[in-house]
């Protein structure tokens, strides 16, 4: 006999996109799901933050989504970082930062989402002249880093958990912009 909530015997998973696309976010509806899924990942799922992120870098800083797309159409923000030049730079090097990267939950395990963002935000900053790129990072998801050749500089305390500030080996970024990855059939 069939269950009236499961007919399936367990809960569907919902259907996630097969084609990330991660780019600087230009439109409204993109906007809007990259300042939803920042306060849903970090303030209420984490709980780093009391309502919102939001703070002085999101004046100056540049939003980057990844999103969903289903029969080439966009389906929805999935993923967020965003970068920001060091404006306490006095000298000529170029210093840029990412932050706040974050996957909605259910494309965590997907494996492409991480990756279009992270190549999407360096490569967009060495393109806009970045000479080196630093990001804080939790020190949870550290070693994913040093998979996209990031390497280690100094172990921080924030927000009451530990963090590494971590700088990504330029030369692996081409200075290119719009990173599409196939996502992986999980």
């Amino acid at each position: 006999m069939l269950d009236r909530i499961y007919p399936w015997g367990r809960p569907l998973r919902a259907q996630t996109a097969s084609l990330i696309r991660a780019e600087v976010a230009r439109e409204p509806w993109q906007l809007s799901g990259y300042f939803g899924l920042r306060s849903e990942i970090f303030a209420a799922e984490q709980g780093l933050f009391n309502g919102s992120d939001r703070d002085a870098h999101d004046e100056h800083a540049t939003a980057i989504v990844a999103q969903g797309e289903i029969a080439g159409m966009p389906d929805g923000v999935v993923g967020v970082v965003r970068i920001y030049r060091d404006r306490r730079e006095s000298t000529a090097a170029e210093t840029w930062f990412g932050g706040r990267l974050g996957v909605a939950h259910a494309y965590r395990r997907v494996g492409a989402v991480g990756t279009a963002l992270i190549t999407e935000a360096v490569s967009t900053a060495h393109s806009w002249g970045c000479q080196r790129f630093l990001a804080t990072v939790q020190e949870a998801n550290a070693r994913y880093f040093e998979h996209h050749h990031f390497r280690r500089l100094e172990t921080l305390d924030l927000l009451g958990r530990p963090h590494v500030l971590m700088q990504a080996e330029l030369e692996r970024y081409p200075a290119h912009l719009s990173s599409t990855w196939r996502a992986r059939a999980s």
